[in-house]
């Protein structure tokens, strides 16, 4: 249980911080090279929410065949 927390808490903080990064982007005078290291920031962050929303369908899939055939 305490994996799945953890994974909740990780998909929690990468989407504030895109958040913020985005925020950062649209509100902030940045330098090129400050500007590109956000997107960069931002992409890798997207991505690894997109891992932690796949993971949790994996295992909402899982659940959902388990229910339905309970003697597999």
């Amino acid at each position: 249980m305490a994996r799945s927390k953890k994974s909740s808490m990780d998909f929690e903080a990468s989407l504030a911080t895109l958040e913020s990064t985005i925020h950062k982007m649209e509100n902030q005078e940045l330098t090129l090279e400050e500007a590109l290291r956000c997107f960069e920031d931002g992409v890798n962050l997207v991505q690894a929410c997109q891992k932690a929303l796949e993971e949790a369908e994996q295992k909402i899939q899982v659940i959902t065949n388990r229910m339905a055939n309970p003697h597999l």
